[in-house]
């Protein structure tokens, strides 16, 4: 008031007030009000479908929500040059003005105005400004979503000093605007992303025996499936990566695959009439020509049709949109994917818009192509466990394949197997903990992840065992990739050495540092132990009938050679000696002939399997004379190898693959393949033994294993051969049990068990429980054998407790370590069956009500088994008597028919192993329940009559096909 009455004393002229926006400046205002306007409506829209995503759990993004983000980008951009400008000519206007206040907040709003357009230029990512710290753009992210509101209070504040704001204006705007973002909310909801949902039955018929679907019932174009190279701009580490991956080679550009998959496809055509049949390998194998309709082509170009090198692209594994169980053979849905805006366009400015927008609002990219299931082991599954189907065999509904899931599932590894040997400090609770391990990368989708100290992205080479594929395609450094991974992998242990040559002569163990002196002219037996260490399925697993697994013994006196097993043979092209002990699995046909050429649609029962459990060991015996006339230490060598595919396969891979005119990396045409395969020592051990009468000190170093546990891995070995050697593992663990360890006295439960000796079953578990505050102790593991014991003995309240408890308890320890073992299907079948045995006792004793009552939980049991495995024949067959007891006819009858779909045909088996056993005499050996390998059999025998039993067989196999192909 001082002032204006001052000038009014000094009769000094009133100046007239000028707007500090005008007429001209104002019309640029009004369009940056447009904008704005438009900005906000805009941004309501996309806020509020972000925000029902996240409240409800469903993705409401379609076209029309990118194609509004879209707008949301450009409207953006437009605004940046016209804010900037008014911005500034403004602030120029007006920096002397006296209403310091105004002036200050428009200050304010400016620079908040320039951080949201910054903040979104960032987002944006354009040019250099790529924002990977996921820190780093969740605190811009945040930052763009705040400003605009801090900017409206600021803009009122602002306008204080101004002109009246025209509230009538912005709030009729504000309404229709807000109703046509409601309308537009309304009708996006009406349609979510129908992701985890089992593809419509109609659609079947165009993938069986397969059980793969698509979401819409239909076939789903080839080029929708083949856009790896989209892919390659924003994920070149993955990409590179996944080139050289063996999901990248597992179609018709994988020369072993496509020699065996031609021949199913040529005798499913000549048998069926089409090659539908091989539609069960496809829906894994080869998804591109699968899913489009061309593989189901009988004239189908193997070789040259577009599709059929495409492998398993990327799309095929991420544009899955459901597991819908976990039966393997395929059983997912998939669907054509929805992309942002011009992704398929040839026009370079649009897909440079297609790839920005991606880059500003990848949510809905992640959501399409990265969902959580992803991350489960159960994806995995579905084609890392088959079975094969009567419509490929023609012989039964059901034929178990190859199955990682289900060991892995039910092993210690997982945290879900109660009844394991060893369990980790910690589960690991998928598949790709080992399979896709961090590697550093600067990728666009590059993270942070929680175990990892700079930017990293999942392995998608998927190391693994596959040295096979990466040779025939001179990759050495992908072999050696895969070689450096099965490192550490497994062990083997020259554990001990008996007597007399046999398995009970009296042992010496555990050998090293102190050796016994060998007597020249005696027989002896070496103890040796493979053990399964960093693995959490079968070893082996996938393709056991070709892969070659074996131990490779050499002993030596000084020069000589005085035993060996396991040789190669140069002169058979590469053959490992038949008499050798194999981990795998070998297969017959129903006339007894091996499956040698990954034939599937031959598959009928093994003669032997020797796989190895996760955390578990496998002795082999080898019997060892000593020749009178050594006159040096006798050293003993000891190695695991591993070779991909044997000789046999590889020779019909090459002349298969020289049928359609391809010839593989060294074959030479129309000759026998010699098979240069790389050859991978996983483990290796060796010893030194004096002699008696020569006079050499003899030094051994000692080994790194625990005693206890060398102990513990022989009586492992000698337990799963079955009940030949149990005395032997008693033997072992009670050692185990007098050096201390708790393993010892439950270990030896599990053969008194075996054995029927309950009684001391009981004693055994009774000391091992003196170990229960030790730590480490398997509290689990005591519990089911406990119940197992209990049971047999007819003590089925105390051994429901017992197996209640494995299912039930949750002690810190077991979260801490990531435990679960309500998941167990052999103790939920244990206790299933107690629960049945006390509704029958209940009954006798005229207590219907608490009869029934046992009855119903046995059911609600066995069908919780059949949630986490639908094929388990024990739950099946119990739900079958449990029915018949209650009454119920028609699922009495529906589980009879399940049990006998999926229990084995032991019947039909004895034929095909009898002709085998006279087939194969060094697979009828290795077939045996107790095995000895004679090291000096071959010494002096260049072919082995197996060989030649074998190159019969294999000569009228070529025979046929030579035929077949004329």
């Amino acid at each position: 008031m001082s002032s204006v009455a001052s000038g009014a004393a000094t009769a000094v002229p009133r100046k007239k007030y000028v707007r500090a926006v005008g007429p001209r400046l104002r019309k640029l205002l009004y369009f940056i009000f447009v904008l704005v306007a438009l900005l906000f409506a805009n941004s309501g829209y996309l806020a509020i479908v972000t925000f029902l995503e996240w409240l409800r759990e469903e993705t409401y993004q379609d076209f029309y929500y990118q194609y509004m983000f879209l707008a949301h980008l450009v409207l953006g951009l437009i605004l940046i040059l016209p804010l900037v400008i008014f911005g500034f000519v403004h602030l120029w206007n007006t920096k002397d003005r006296r209403n310091r206040r105004a002036v200050r907040i428009g200050y304010a709003l400016f620079a908040v105005s320039l951080l949201i357009l910054a903040t979104g230029l960032l987002l944006v990512r354009i040019g250099g400004f790529d924002l990977k710290q996921p820190v780093a753009r969740s605190t811009v992210y945040w930052l763009h979503v705040a400003c605009p509101l801090a900017a409206v209070w600021l803009y009122w504040l602002h306008r204080l000093a101004g002109p009246r704001i025209k509230w009538r204006i912005g709030m009729t705007f504000a309404g229709v605007a807000g109703v046509a973002i409601a309308a537009m909310v309304v009708l996006q909801m009406q349609d979510p992303r129908q992701w985890n949902a089992v593809g419509p039955e109609s659609g079947t018929q165009y993938f069986e025996p397969s059980l793969a679907r698509t979401a819409s019932g239909n076939f789903i174009p080839a080029d929708a499936l083949m856009n790896d190279q989209y892919c390659l701009k924003c994920h070149a580490d993955i990409h590179k990566d996944w080139s050289d991956s063996v999901h990248r080679f597992s179609s018709f550009n994988n020369a072993p695959y496509f020699a065996s998959v031609s021949e199913t496809r040529e005798v499913s055509l000549a048998r069926d009439g089409s090659v539908q049949a091989s539609r069960w390998c496809a829906g894994c194998h080869d998804p591109v020509p699968f899913f489009s309709g061309a593989f189901d082509d009988p004239n189908f170009d193997m070789l040259e049709h577009k599709t059929a090198s495409a492998g398993i692209t990327c799309t095929a594994c991420h544009a899955i949109t459901n597991v819908n169980s976990v039966r393997g053979n395929a059983d997912y849905t998939i669907e054509e994917p929805l992309h942002y805006p011009f992704a398929n366009s040839d026009n370079a400015a649009l897909q440079w818009i297609n790839n920005q927008l991606v880059k500003a609002k990848p949510s809905f990219h992640k959501k399409t192509f990265l969902k959580p299931f992803h991350k489960t082991a159960e994806f995995c599954s579905t084609c890392h466990k088959v079975h094969l189907p009567e419509a490929l065999n023609h012989y039964k509904e059901f034929l178990r394949g190859q199955n990682h899931y289900d060991p892995y599932l039910f092993s210690g590894v997982s945290g879900h197997g109660a009844r394991s040997f060893y369990y980790p400090p910690k589960a690991v609770d998928n598949c790709s903990k080992c399979h896709m391990p961090l590697v550093a990368s600067d990728d666009f989708g590059a993270k942070l992840f929680d175990d990892a100290t700079e930017l990293s992205v999942h392995d998608h080479l998927f190391p693994s065992a596959n040295t096979g594929i990466a040779w025939l395609r001179d990759r050495d450094e992908i072999i050696t990739a895969h070689q450096e991974y099965l490192q550490d992998v497994m062990r083997v242990d020259i554990f001990g050495i008996r007597e007399t040559g046999q398995i009970d002569g009296k042992l010496t163990a555990p050998l090293r540092p102190e050796v016994p002196a060998l007597k020249p002219g005696e027989t002896y037996l070496l103890e040796t132990v493979i053990r399964t260490l960093k693995l959490g399925h079968l070893f082996s697993q996938g393709t056991v009938d070709s892969n070659e697994i074996w131990l490779d013994v050499t002993v030596t006196s000084g020069d000589r050679v005085i035993g060996r097993s396991g040789a190669i043979n140069p002169q058979n092209h590469n053959e490992v000696d038949p008499w050798s002990h194999f981990v795998n699995v070998f297969m017959l046909d129903k006339d007894g002939n091996r499956i040698d050429r990954r034939n599937p649609q031959n598959i009928f029962t093994p003669l032997y399997n020797h796989q190895i459990p996760p955390g578990a060991g496998q002795t082999v015996h080898y019997g060892l004379t000593i020749p009178k006339d050594v006159t040096a230490p006798i050293r003993v060598e000891l190695k695991l190898q591993y070779r991909k595919f044997d000789q046999r396969y590889m020779d019909f891979v090459a002349k298969k693959n020289e049928q359609f005119g391809r010839i593989i990396r060294g074959h030479q045409p129309g000759q026998d393949y010699t098979n240069e395969l790389p050859i991978t020592t996983m483990a290796v051990d060796s010893i030194v033994f004096p002699v008696e009468g020569v006079d050499q000190d003899v030094e051994n170093a000692p080994r790194e294993i625990p005693v206890w546990q060398r102990w513990n891995d022989y009586g492992i070995g000698l337990l799963l051969k079955g009940k030949a050697e149990l005395r032997q593992a008693e033997e072992a663990f009670t050692e185990v049990e007098k050096l201390d360890r708790y393993d010892g006295p439950m270990n030896l439960a599990r053969v008194l068990n075996l054995e029927g000796r309950l009684d001391e079953a009981v004693e055994a578990l009774n000391r091992a429980d003196r170990y229960r505050d030790t730590e480490g102790f398997p509290r689990w593991t005591w519990a089911w054998l406990s119940g197992v014991v209990n049971s047999q003995q007819g003590r089925l309240v105390e051994a429901e407790q017992n197996l209640r408890s494995v299912l039930e308890d949750n002690t810190e320890d077991m979260r801490r370590r990531g435990f679960d073992f309500s998941l167990d299907i052999e103790v939920i079948n244990a206790l299933g069956r107690t629960l049945f045995d006390l509704g029958v006792v209940r009954e006798r004793q005229g207590r219907e009500d608490e009869s029934r009552r046992y009855f119903d939980e046995a059911v609600q049991r066995y069908k919780k088994t059949l949630q986490i495995d639908p094929e388990n024949v024990t739950a099946h067959h119990n739900l079958q008597l449990l029915y018949e007891t209650l009454g119920d006819t028609e699922n009495a009858t529906l589980h009879r028919k399940l049990h006998l779909r999926y229990k084995p045909d032991d019947n039909a088996t004895g034929r095909a192993i009898r002709l085998a056993r006279e087939k194969y005499p060094a697979a009828n050996h290795a077939a045996e329940a107790v095995v000895i390998y004679p090291l000096d059999r071959n010494l002096n025998q260049p072919e082995s009559d197996e060989t030649k039993a074998i190159t019969r067989q294999e000569e009228k196999e070529a025979t046929d096909v030579q035929s077949t192909g004329a």
